[in-house]
């Protein structure tokens, strides 16, 4: 896989049954993550740990940065997050695929300067099974 522009790498929401990429975007991030579980005992070879395959849990966390560009967008992630709605996202990732799935917005965070443009975070944590499908 040769480099890719990080401006390539979507995030989307679900906005009654099409994907609405979330505007304004200036940074990025998918972040997979599963946590082991140890079955490690007296007996184990040389006191060296063992994991048990396949039996803790995963998770996915996606988060980004930038600043307000597209009302319709950043008025469906704030009715959302003040919903507490867990919502179908898309994440597309250039030559990989599409990871999509249930997320939540976990933190939704705006800031701004008095010489500056409005600025928002965004951070959202799976809440089920995710989907992968290669480009």
């Amino acid at each position: 896989m040769t480099a890719q522009k990080g401006k390539d790498l979507l995030i989307k929401i679900d906005d009654g049954g099409s994907f609405v990429t979330i505007a304004g975007l200036r940074a990025r991030r998918l972040a997979f993550n599963a946590e082991a579980v140890d079955i490690t005992d007296a007996e184990s070879a040389g006191r060296w740990r063992e994991l048990l395959g396949g039996a803790g849990m995963q998770r996915a966390s996606l988060s980004g940065g930038g600043l307000f560009k597209d009302q319709a967008s950043d008025a469906l992630a704030r009715a959302v997050f003040f919903a507490s709605e867990i919502r179908a996202w898309q994440v597309a990732i250039p030559d990989f695929g599409t990871v999509s799935g249930p997320f939540q917005i976990t933190a939704l965070e705006y800031a701004g300067r008095h010489d500056g443009e409005m600025t928002f975070e965004i951070a959202l944590e799976s809440a089920g099974a995710l989907v992968f499908a290669a480009a």
